[in-house]
Protein backbone atom coordinates (compact mmCIF):
# COMPACT_ATOMS: atom_id res chain seq x y z
CA UNK A 1 0.00 0.00 0.00
CA UNK A 2 1.30 3.46 -0.89
CA UNK A 3 1.81 6.00 1.86
CA UNK A 4 -0.61 8.94 1.81
CA UNK A 5 0.53 12.30 0.51
CA UNK A 6 2.36 14.04 3.41
CA UNK A 7 0.83 17.36 2.30
CA UNK A 8 -2.69 16.04 2.86
CA UNK A 9 -4.58 18.21 5.32
CA UNK A 10 -6.69 16.09 7.62
CA UNK A 11 -9.77 17.69 9.16
CA UNK A 12 -8.83 20.06 11.88
CA UNK A 13 -9.15 23.52 13.23
CA UNK A 14 -6.88 26.19 14.60
CA UNK A 15 -6.39 28.21 17.75
CA UNK A 16 -6.82 31.94 17.19
CA UNK A 17 -5.94 33.71 20.45
CA UNK A 18 -8.63 32.80 22.98
CA UNK A 19 -10.74 30.96 20.37
CA UNK A 20 -10.59 27.59 18.72
CA UNK A 21 -12.09 27.56 15.21
CA UNK A 22 -13.32 24.41 13.48
CA UNK A 23 -15.01 24.29 10.06
CA UNK A 24 -17.74 21.87 9.01
CA UNK A 25 -20.07 21.66 6.03
CA UNK A 26 -23.70 20.57 6.14
CA UNK A 27 -24.06 17.38 4.14
CA UNK A 28 -27.24 15.60 3.12
CA UNK A 29 -26.76 13.07 5.95
CA UNK A 30 -26.84 15.97 8.47
CA UNK A 31 -30.33 17.08 7.50
CA UNK A 32 -33.84 15.92 8.21
CA UNK A 33 -36.65 15.55 5.66
CA UNK A 34 -37.06 19.33 5.46
CA UNK A 35 -33.41 19.92 4.47
CA UNK A 36 -32.62 21.51 7.82
CA UNK A 37 -29.79 20.26 10.01
CA UNK A 38 -31.06 17.73 12.54
CA UNK A 39 -30.71 19.22 16.03
CA UNK A 40 -28.41 16.50 17.43
CA UNK A 41 -25.79 17.25 14.77
CA UNK A 42 -24.91 20.53 16.48
CA UNK A 43 -23.88 18.48 19.52
CA UNK A 44 -21.82 16.23 17.25
CA UNK A 45 -20.09 19.22 15.62
CA UNK A 46 -19.41 20.78 19.03
CA UNK A 47 -17.91 17.49 20.25
CA UNK A 48 -15.65 17.23 17.20
CA UNK A 49 -14.47 20.79 17.75
CA UNK A 50 -13.65 20.08 21.42
CA UNK A 51 -11.78 16.90 20.47
CA UNK A 52 -9.78 18.86 17.91
CA UNK A 53 -9.06 21.53 20.53
CA UNK A 54 -7.62 18.88 22.86
CA UNK A 55 -5.36 17.63 20.09
CA UNK A 56 -4.07 21.16 19.37
CA UNK A 57 -3.46 21.74 23.09
CA UNK A 58 -1.39 18.50 23.16
CA UNK A 59 -3.88 16.82 25.50
CA UNK A 60 -3.72 13.15 24.50
CA UNK A 61 -7.10 11.85 25.64
CA UNK A 62 -6.55 8.47 23.95
CA UNK A 63 -3.30 7.90 25.89
CA UNK A 64 -5.02 8.93 29.14
CA UNK A 65 -7.80 6.41 28.53
CA UNK A 66 -5.41 3.63 27.52
CA UNK A 67 -3.27 4.29 30.63
CA UNK A 68 -6.39 4.09 32.82
CA UNK A 69 -5.97 7.70 33.97
CA UNK A 70 -9.36 8.98 32.93
CA UNK A 71 -11.39 10.74 30.28
CA UNK A 72 -13.36 13.90 29.71
CA UNK A 73 -17.14 13.75 29.89
CA UNK A 74 -19.77 16.43 29.44
CA UNK A 75 -21.49 16.93 32.78
CA UNK A 76 -23.88 19.70 31.75
CA UNK A 77 -24.85 21.50 28.56
CA UNK A 78 -27.27 24.30 27.74
CA UNK A 79 -27.91 24.54 24.01
CA UNK A 80 -29.87 27.25 22.23
CA UNK A 81 -30.94 27.05 18.58
CA UNK A 82 -31.32 30.41 16.85
CA UNK A 83 -31.41 29.74 13.09
CA UNK A 84 -31.32 26.55 11.03
CA UNK A 85 -28.26 25.36 9.13
CA UNK A 86 -29.20 24.03 5.72
CA UNK A 87 -27.78 21.63 3.17
CA UNK A 88 -24.37 22.74 1.83
CA UNK A 89 -23.93 25.57 4.36
CA UNK A 90 -20.40 26.26 5.57
CA UNK A 91 -20.45 26.31 9.37
CA UNK A 92 -17.74 27.56 11.69
CA UNK A 93 -17.62 26.27 15.26
CA UNK A 94 -16.02 28.66 17.75
CA UNK A 95 -14.97 27.35 21.18
CA UNK A 96 -13.79 29.44 24.12
CA UNK A 97 -12.77 28.34 27.59
CA UNK A 98 -14.31 30.46 30.35
CA UNK A 99 -13.26 28.68 33.55
CA UNK A 100 -10.72 26.05 34.55
CA UNK A 101 -11.13 24.09 37.77
CA UNK A 102 -9.26 21.23 39.37
CA UNK A 103 -11.40 18.57 37.67
CA UNK A 104 -13.48 20.49 35.12
CA UNK A 105 -13.62 23.26 32.53
CA UNK A 106 -16.46 25.50 31.44
CA UNK A 107 -16.67 26.33 27.76
CA UNK A 108 -18.83 28.25 25.34
CA UNK A 109 -19.38 27.09 21.79
CA UNK A 110 -21.06 28.85 18.88
CA UNK A 111 -21.99 27.68 15.40
CA UNK A 112 -21.95 30.33 12.67
CA UNK A 113 -23.09 30.09 9.07
CA UNK A 114 -20.26 31.58 7.00
CA UNK A 115 -21.29 33.29 3.79
CA UNK A 116 -20.43 36.24 1.60
CA UNK A 117 -23.20 38.17 3.35
CA UNK A 118 -21.47 37.76 6.72
CA UNK A 119 -21.56 35.30 9.57
CA UNK A 120 -24.89 34.35 11.15
CA UNK A 121 -25.09 32.84 14.62
CA UNK A 122 -27.00 29.56 14.34
CA UNK A 123 -26.59 27.95 17.74
CA UNK A 124 -24.76 28.47 20.99
CA UNK A 125 -23.96 26.23 23.92
CA UNK A 126 -22.51 26.65 27.37
CA UNK A 127 -21.16 23.49 28.93
CA UNK A 128 -19.08 21.95 31.65
CA UNK A 129 -16.67 19.13 30.89
CA UNK A 130 -15.30 17.07 33.76
CA UNK A 131 -12.27 14.83 33.91
CA UNK A 132 -13.33 11.49 35.40
CA UNK A 133 -11.80 8.13 36.23
CA UNK A 134 -12.77 5.23 34.01
CA UNK A 135 -15.16 4.24 36.83
CA UNK A 136 -16.93 7.61 36.47
CA UNK A 137 -15.62 9.50 39.52
CA UNK A 138 -14.30 13.08 39.25
CA UNK A 139 -10.54 13.28 39.08
CA UNK A 140 -8.09 16.19 39.10
CA UNK A 141 -6.87 17.10 35.63
CA UNK A 142 -3.11 17.06 35.11
CA UNK A 143 -1.67 20.52 35.82
CA UNK A 144 -0.19 20.83 32.32
CA UNK A 145 -3.67 20.28 30.87
CA UNK A 146 -5.19 22.95 33.10
CA UNK A 147 -2.38 25.30 32.06
CA UNK A 148 -3.14 24.56 28.39
CA UNK A 149 -6.80 25.51 28.89
CA UNK A 150 -5.86 28.64 30.86
CA UNK A 151 -3.54 29.70 28.04
CA UNK A 152 -6.64 30.09 25.83
CA UNK A 153 -8.43 32.36 28.24
CA UNK A 154 -8.31 36.10 27.56
CA UNK A 155 -7.46 36.85 31.17
CA UNK A 156 -4.88 34.07 31.60
CA UNK A 157 -4.10 34.01 35.34
CA UNK A 158 -0.75 32.19 34.85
Amino acid sequence: MNRPNPNLNFPGGCIDGPRHLYAVRVYYEDTDLSGITYHANYLRWFERARSDLLRLLKIDQRAAIEAGEGAYAVSEVNLKYLRPAKLDDDVLIETTCTEVGAASCRMNQKAFRVSGAGDELLSEASLRVGFITLEGRPRRQPEEWRAAFRSMMEDDPT
